[in-house]
């Protein structure tokens, strides 16, 4: 299986995929998130796909220097096959044939479970402080 740009689309899909694994919240639209990115200049979501629907996805996206991943999710019944680290490696290309150089992401505190896989996966703890603020009315 190998990791394609998805498109507009596949909207309904992927913003079905993240509910199911938990990484939507009520104050962040992931149908908007989604769109942005598919659309914008420098991102893209990166997804999987078997005969029948969308198996994994990952967003990816960059300002030059640091870039992101957000919002990887693999399908239930489709984990602990690989697919995780096929969409990792996927987005670090896609970002390095861009010519970002450091990859970034973030994980929820509640979601230790993750932060294994991803060192596995070759991320380490970086010693930052992630700072935000909301910029809508």
């Amino acid at each position: 299986m190998e990791a394609v740009e998805l498109e507009a689309a596949d909207e309904a899909s992927v913003v079905a995929l993240w509910a199911s694994n938990n990484l939507t919240r009520p104050w962040n639209d992931p149908a908007a998130d989604y769109s942005r990115a598919v659309f914008g200049p420098t991102s893209a979501v990166l997804g999987l796909k078997d005969a029948r629907d969308i198996v994994g996805t990952v967003m990816v996206g960059h300002d030059g220097h640091r870039s992101w991943m957000y919002y990887l999710a693999v399908r239930q019944g489709h984990q602990r096959r690989g697919y995780g680290r096929l969409l990792v490696s996927a987005a670090e290309t896609w970002l390095r044939n861009r010519g970002a150089v450091k990859v970034q992401l973030m994980v929820r505190s509640e979601n230790t479970g993750v932060l294994h896989f991803y060192e596995d996966c070759g991320y380490e703890h970086s010693d930052v402080q992630v700072l935000s603020r909301w910029l809508k009315d």
